[in-house]
This record gives C-alpha cells, structure tokens and sequence, in this order.
C-alpha cells in the first residue's frame, strides 16, 4: 500500500523528515532544465529583458501613460521578474504530479515535496533574474529606498505564497482532470494582462475593476516591490492580494492533502 498518513492535517514533522527530498529534487530539476543548453541559467534573463525592452518601446515611447518616480523600463523589469517567479511556480506546479507519476507509483514520500521543488526552481530563477534587475537598477541610475530591505522579500513571500496556494490546488486537480493542462496557459495569459506590469493600476478609471485586479496575487506583490523603488503603494491592492494568497494557499493545501492518497492510482 502506498499511501499518506490518515487526515489532513499540516503534518510539518512529516516534511521534516524527508527534507532531503527537499534538494534532490530541486537540484536535480535545475540540471534537467539546463542540460545541453549553450547559454545555461542565462535564459532565465532573457525572457525578462527581452520583454521589457518590447514593453518600453511600445508603451513608453507611444503612449507614455506612467509619469511616476521609477523609470519605465525599471518600473516593467519589476513587474516581470515577479510576474516570471508567479507564472513559472504555477506551471511547473501543476504539472509536477504527472511528471513524477513513475516514482510517486513506487514509494511513498509526502507528495507535497513535489510541487514545492517546482517552486524552489522557480526561485532559484528568480534570484538570477533579480541580480539582473539590481544591475539595470545601477545602469539606470534608479534610486533604491531603505525600506526595500523590507519590501523587496515581502514582495518575493506573498509572491511564493500565491504560487504555492495556485500551484499546489492547480496540480491536484490536473491529476484527476487534465482538462486543467491545457486551459492553464489561457489562464495564465489572462493574469499576466490582469497585473499590472506595464501599466500602474491607478491608471484604471473604473473603480469596481480596480477591486477586482486587487484580488489578483500577483498585483499586490509587485505593489510592494515597486514600493522599494519610490512607488507609493498602493494598499488596497496589497490587502486584497493578500486575502486571495491566504485563500489559495488553504484551499490548494488542503484539496491536495485531501487527493494525494489517489495519486499513485490515477497519476
């Protein structure tokens, strides 16, 4: 029988004493990812710089929209780095259970070590992408703020927090119906216009629909980080932000602990 210990409950001791799994897999899905690639962990630059650049020199140079105190392109760079650790979390999660459906058939290890390595390579990403943006930061002579000693890993929390809660409900729910592998691309295409990466969501002139984009993860995590740099934050988004993470996260724990004991039979 391979199965999970009974009920569903947080079960930390559990995951203690299979932290190594912790590395292995996260160490090991980081050398698949950039085995037999010339250019190695620089392509979780390229994306990023790639896109800011598009992004400047369509909206900044036309229709010069945001006036504030961060520089266009720092003020989308910030944007898309989270945007990027958001997207990858989630994709990677959710697809990480039918991925390791061969060992998950063999033994028995706490399944939610799975799709929080796929976090942690997201995370690892992340790091790469953000010494890029402190060089831009430098290059573009835009000013850093105290206060993003506290901002700027704030921002990165809430924003592993949404992925773990999305990824983690996501990945269930794609073991039992994998209708969910192909509409998440659609669904992660209509969260990336609804953040507020290119635009500041002040900018929205209906009220109502700023309410609604504040419940989006990712628009209060990049509220923050864009506060380290100067931005006045804008705390409705935060709040919301915060209230819809906290949600995800217990709903997609929960809904995982709740299925993994049919993995090893349906994955």
């Amino acid at each position: 029988m391979i199965e999970p210990q009974a009920g569903t409950g947080i079960r930390l001791q559990e995951l203690w004493e299979y932290r190594e799994l912790f590395y292995f897999f996260t160490w090991r899905d980081i050398k698949v990812k950039y085995k037999q690639t010339s250019l190695g962990i620089i392509w979780a630059v390229i994306q990023p710089l790639m896109l800011m650049l598009l992004f400047t020199f369509v909206f900044s140079k036309n229709l010069k929209f945001y006036n504030g105190p961060i520089r266009y392109e720092i003020f989308v760079l910030a944007g898309l780095i989270l945007w990027g650790l958001f997207q990858s979390g989630v994709s990677h999660a959710a697809e990480s259970i039918i991925q390791q459906s061969g060992i998950i058939k063999k033994i028995y290890f706490p399944r939610l070590i799975i799709p929080v390595s796929s976090l942690l390579v997201s995370f690892f990403d992340f790091i790469i992408a953000f010494v890029l943006f402190i060089v831009f930061c430098f290059v573009y002579q835009q000013p850093i703020m105290w206060q993003a000693i506290i901002y700027f890993p704030a921002a990165v929390l809430l924003c592993l927090m949404a992925s773990f809660g999305v990824g983690t409900l996501l990945s269930a729910l794609t073991v039992k119906f994998r209708d969910f592998r192909y509409a998440l691309p659609f669904l992660l295409q209509f969260l990336f216009f609804a953040s507020a990466i290119v635009y500041p969501l002040q900018t929205i002139k209906q009220p109502w629909l700023q309410t609604i984009l504040s419940f989006n993860p990712v628009n209060g995590a990049i509220a923050l980080f864009r506060g380290g740099l100067g931005e006045p934050i804008n705390e409705q988004a935060v709040i919301w932000s915060l209230v819809s993470t906290l949600f995800f996260c217990i709903a997609g724990y929960f809904y995982f602990r709740k299925t993994e004991a049919f993995f090893a039979d349906i994955a």
